[in-house]
């Protein structure tokens, strides 16, 4: 079969630009139960976030948690929600800072909307050729950065034409990380009336055994802490707002404490972007 290239119409191509998709952890779409019952089952079925025998954690999601866990969930929620505020922000601020009509940046919830898969596929026909996907986790974990990765490689392979790939693995000890980190403490010292006896530094947990298995996780956060100190997460979120800042708040004061801060997650401060903008430059030109 021959073709007489000069007789097809061909259908516009878009082509030579470079995709930059953040990628966060997620969150439903909205406090009702039913959002974030299907946010829940999405992430807990997930087996690397639950490494346990997948029929009968399947049998326990469904017949326990997901019946009992989103009201409890909605709860704490309700008291800090904030959609997707920051990771949209951060997004807007880095497309400010390197944006162009070659590089188009743009970010995904690897559980929740907007799906990863929606936004490879809207960058792949938007002529992107090269995609950078930028975990937002400083720390590898399994549970974190390489799920992320797991969900682009499982979306790529449905790809006919598919588009280069760099990820961005962690980045724990970024030397401008750390200056955030540093600016984050030294502004939150400066705003408060008293002086701290102690900076707890709290990261999210993994379980015992993923370390044993050799998932990397807590030596990088023990790096971390040794170049500085820093909250688990590149944005606040219910663990952080809920969690630490609430529910620890509460059970300091009950226990005789006298004086209670958070230092806030990095957010979309300048020093964050900036220190985002330099990890992906150093990946646009490879």
């Amino acid at each position: 079969m021959s073709f007489d290239l000069d007789k097809i119409n061909h259908p516009k191509v878009k082509f030579g630009k470079t995709g930059v998709l953040l990628v966060n952890l997620g969150t439903p779409d909205s406090t009702s139960w039913w959002d974030i019952r299907r946010y829940l089952k999405e992430f807990l079925s997930d087996t690397r976030v639950i490494e346990v025998n997948p029929i009968l954690w399947q049998i326990i999601l469904n017949l326990f948690i997901l019946t009992f866990r989103p009201a409890k969930t909605a709860h704490a929620y309700k008291k800090i929600w904030m959609g997707r505020y920051y990771t949209k922000s951060q997004m807007s601020k880095l497309n400010k800072k390197i944006g162009s009509n070659s590089i188009l940046v743009d970010f995904a919830m690897r559980y929740g909307n907007p799906s990863i898969k929606s936004k490879l596929d809207y960058l792949q026909k938007e002529g992107c050729e090269k995609i950078i996907i930028f975990p937002l986790y400083p720390q590898y974990a399994a549970a974190t950065t390489a799920t992320v990765c797991d969900e682009v490689y499982r979306n790529l392979i449905k790809m006919r034409w598919q588009p280069s790939l760099q990820t961005i693995p962690h980045y724990e000890s970024e030397p401008l990380f750390i200056d955030a980190l540093v600016n984050s403490i030294r502004k939150k010292i400066l705003e408060i009336k008293w002086k701290p006896d102690l900076i707890l530094a709290s990261y999210h947990g993994i379980p015992k055994k993923y370390f044993t298995k050799g998932d990397p996780y807590h030596c990088y956060c023990q790096k971390t802490t040794r170049l500085m100190i820093c909250p688990g997460f590149s944005s606040d979120c219910v663990e952080t707002l809920e969690e630490i800042a609430i529910q620890g708040k509460e059970s300091f004061l009950e226990s005789g404490g006298e004086n209670y801060d958070v230092v806030p997650c990095l957010n979309d401060n300048d020093d964050h972007i900036q220190m985002m903008e330099h990890i992906v430059k150093k990946y646009l030109i490879n």
